[in-house]
């Protein structure tokens, strides 16, 4: 193929992504050596936490080409999922015997969404120019995608980390097609964060220590997803509702005033999971827990772990009997994991009747 193939070919792969129900493709190059240097910089700041995965891989999160041999060209695609019909985030947050849990996982698992469209837009380019070398990401691999959908011109990484787009905001998922079709690049997106600092000054624990510099070890989506063990006794106080990831940094972005709800229906709410009350969570059997989270991102955090996060929820309530009731059914469970939580969750009521 020669150049004007390519440009053409570049222009078909936009409108076959708009088509599949993505809200917009970009492409970029594979150099990311200013993002190699901050995210090794990270690692050696020890931010990851336990996140031993994000130091495992080596440079194959910063090139691209170590992960996939012959890439030349990223396909950076993005996908709103704000959903919708859900009730008002900042209604739940305000309300502490409700559970909150993160917009982007009251539907269906992204990861399974995007995969598909991902795969049926290489099928797609294949049925165009025939076999082609590729492989599709979605937040399951070692991919820096934030930083490649900025060079793909889909939005600049936000001083709370998040990619954001002038048109849309930042609610929206990324997806990846590592490509060895030299493609035509696109221009990178300018910050348009300017003085503004309020997701900085949001953070619940302030795990936002800088522009673009994020503590996961103080992450409420870290302490709630990532973290198999006990939750740092001094952080969860500082947790509230938040049951499963945080959006606060987002809530308050003026960026996504622009943002649009989803029309994939795949991203309605399931099960109320919107506003759940904490005592009807508690109450979960695993049987239940594994039912209602069939197909949803938060299965992967496992009963355990679940039983943990509200646990800690319910501690930061104000003390009611049916509240203290529902941590006291849960006292002698199995799980010395459970039981900790469970204990100092009862505890935290005591003192605040004494």
């Amino acid at each position: 193929m020669n150049t004007a193939n390519y440009i053409e070919l570049s222009a078909n792969i936009r409108r076959w992504g708009r088509e599949l129900g993505f809200q917009q493709i970009g492409i970029a190059a594979t150099q990311l050596d200013d993002d190699e240097a901050h995210l090794l910089n990270w690692l050696a700041a020890e931010r990851h936490g336990q996140m031993d995965y994000m130091a495992r891989h080596g440079t194959k999160r910063s090139r691209p080409a170590e992960l996939q041999a012959g890439t030349l060209r990223v396909i950076s695609v993005r996908m709103d999922y704000d959903p919708p019909l859900a009730r008002d985030a900042w209604e739940v947050l305000e309300d502490p015997r409700l559970g909150y849990i993160s917009r982007y996982a009251l539907g269906r698992d992204y990861h399974k969404v995007l995969r598909a469209r991902l795969q049926k837009l290489a099928d797609r380019i294949a049925d165009e120019i025939g076999p082609f070398g590729y492989r599709a990401f979605v937040d399951s691999a070692p991919v820096l995608e934030k930083a490649l959908a900025r060079n793909a011109g889909l939005g600049w990484i936000g001083k709370h980390t998040n990619l954001i787009n002038k048109q849309a905001g930042s609610w929206f998922f990324l997806g990846e097609l590592y490509t060895d079709l030299p493609l035509p690049v696109d221009d990178a997106a300018d910050d348009h964060c300017g003085t503004c600092t309020r997701c900085i000054e949001v953070c619940p624990t302030q795990a936002i220590v800088g522009p673009q510099q994020l503590d996961a070890r103080r992450c409420i989506s870290y302490l709630t997803i990532e973290l198999r063990g006990s939750i740092p006794v001094e952080l969860r106080p500082l947790i509230g509702n938040r049951i499963y990831g945080c959006d606060d940094c987002q809530l308050v972005c003026p960026w996504n005033k622009f943002a649009r709800k989803s029309a994939e229906p795949d991203f309605i709410v399931r099960h109320g999971l919107d506003s759940e009350s904490l005592i009807d969570l508690f109450a979960w059997s695993e049987e239940e827990f594994v039912e209602r989270t069939q197909g949803s991102a938060m299965r992967r955090i496992g009963y355990e772990q679940w039983l943990r996060n509200v646990a800690v929820a319910l501690g930061n309530a104000p003390a009611k009997a049916d509240l203290i009731e529902s941590l006291r059914t849960r006292a002698e469970h199995p799980s010395e994991l459970v039981r900790e939580h469970v204990r100092w969750a009862i505890e935290q009521h005591q003192r605040e009747a004494a």
